[in-house]
């Protein structure tokens, strides 16, 4: 009786042994990613940790110009999912992407949002009459729908008038907020920002070809700790029609 009790004993350590270190096994990879993906890229997140119950996938959100530059000073990251191809591109010079890594994975649209409920703001160019006072933009240097923005407003020629009333923000969210909260007359983001919001109205969508295509890729970097590991996630965001569906769920477009 006594022999089968330590047997027992043993047995019950042994697997709570094999536990802990099943555990500690599980491979991390860092996802640095725009902060305009939070919400979708939450869900994505939970829904490849499903398929892939080894792999813990830990987000990090931001303004794209502002993840590039914590890349570059070597902040830990295994993948960096961007808003706009410029941060790419430049971190793709540097050499600090894994070669043959580089994919779209999403698009999505600029608008021009003002507070639920605001009247009389129905077009990009009214930003430059007196019917707006103040608009929140995200800072061009780093943000990229800062960088749309600023896009469109040349193409309208009225991009000096419109950033005598801008309140620049650090990222797409906080633009969002600004006008949620009523601190501005209008803003500009993305479509997708201003869906999960009914705190904001979409006042208009920024007219065909005023501005480069938004498109987000995806890559990993060249330093990864798990490279393989980083491989899998990005595959999967990129190709798997579970992950398109969400990305369609939040109102993005799968790239073309």
């Amino acid at each position: 009786m006594l022999k089968s009790l330590r047997l027992a004993t043993m047995a019950v350590l042994l697997a709570f042994t094999a536990s802990l270190y099943a555990a500690s096994a599980k491979t991390e990879i860092i996802v640095s990613a725009a902060a305009s993906l939070t919400d979708a890229m939450n869900e994505l997140i939970a829904a490849y940790q499903k398929v892939k119950p080894d792999i813990t996938v830990t987000p990090t959100y931001g303004s794209s110009g502002s993840l590039q530059k914590q890349i570059e000073q070597g902040a830990p990251a295994d993948l960096f999912a961007s808003a706009s191809p410029k941060q790419m591109n430049e971190l793709e010079k540097e050499g600090l992407l894994l070669e043959g890594t580089r994919r779209n994975f999403a698009e999505n649209k600029v608008v021009l949002i003002v507070p639920a409920g605001a009247k009389g703001i129905s077009a990009f160019t009214d930003a430059a009459t007196d019917k707006v006072k103040q608009i929140a933009l995200g800072e061009p240097t780093s943000v990229p729908v800062g960088q749309y923005a600023e896009q469109v407003f040349t193409s309208l020629n009225i991009l000096g008038k419109v950033k005598a009333k801008a309140i620049y923000a650090k990222d797409v969210r906080q633009v969002l907020s600004y006008v949620e909260m009523g601190e501005v007359d209008a803003g500009v983001v993305y479509a997708t920002d201003a869906a999960i919001s009914k705190k904001v109205t979409v006042a208009a969508i920024a007219p065909e070809g005023t501005h480069k295509p938004v498109i987000y890729p995806a890559a990993v970097i060249k330093d990864s700790r798990h490279p393989d590991a980083a491989k899998g996630f990005l595959k999967w965001l990129s190709s798997s029609p579970e992950a398109g569906k969400i990305l369609v769920k939040y109102g993005f477009a799968i790239a073309k």
